[in-house]
């Protein structure tokens, strides 16, 4: 009994039986407003201002891709480490890796931004689209919109 009670306590001490932390923190996004299945559902998340709202090469960036569903769906975003990003997210309905436009400028497939930042003429700022990531987990709603 004795050393049971000893190999307990030695388990304790080297944190045996606590969860170990995590390399970062953990940001799930929901994604509303799908209007199809087709194709993919790509996620961005930077924290490089000056390449917002693009991934591809920026150290540092996340990025996910899920099939997509009507509806809603799900993306998260593992060790994530603190400071400020923004999310941009492409509803890739012909899964052709980019974002397709109508007349050279107006997005054919569906599109959304972390703080459902407001798009004019061309993508948010990175400004309007910024959140603090400090250690927590983070759940956020981003609602997808479609100009056609």
């Amino acid at each position: 009994m004795r050393r049971l009670a000893l190999l307990t306590l030695a388990a304790l001490a080297l944190g045996a039986g606590t969860p170990a932390k995590p390399d970062g923190s953990t940001i799930t996004i929901s994604v509303t407003n799908l209007r199809n299945a087709d194709g993919v559902v790509r996620a961005c998340m930077t924290g490089a201002e000056q390449s917002f709202p693009k991934c591809r090469g920026v150290k540092g960036a996340h990025a996910a891709k899920v099939d997509a569903r009507e509806g809603t769906i799900t993306m998260t975003f593992t060790g994530v480490k603190p400071g400020r990003y923004a999310i941009a997210l492409l509803h890739d309905e012909n899964s052709n890796g980019k974002a397709d436009r109508a007349l050279g400028m107006m997005p054919k497939e569906g599109f959304g931004f972390s703080r459902d930042a407001p798009v004019r003429m061309g993508p948010p700022a990175f400004s309007d689209a910024v959140f603090e990531v400090n250690g927590d987990y983070r759940l956020m709603a981003i609602k997808m919109r479609y100009m056609l």
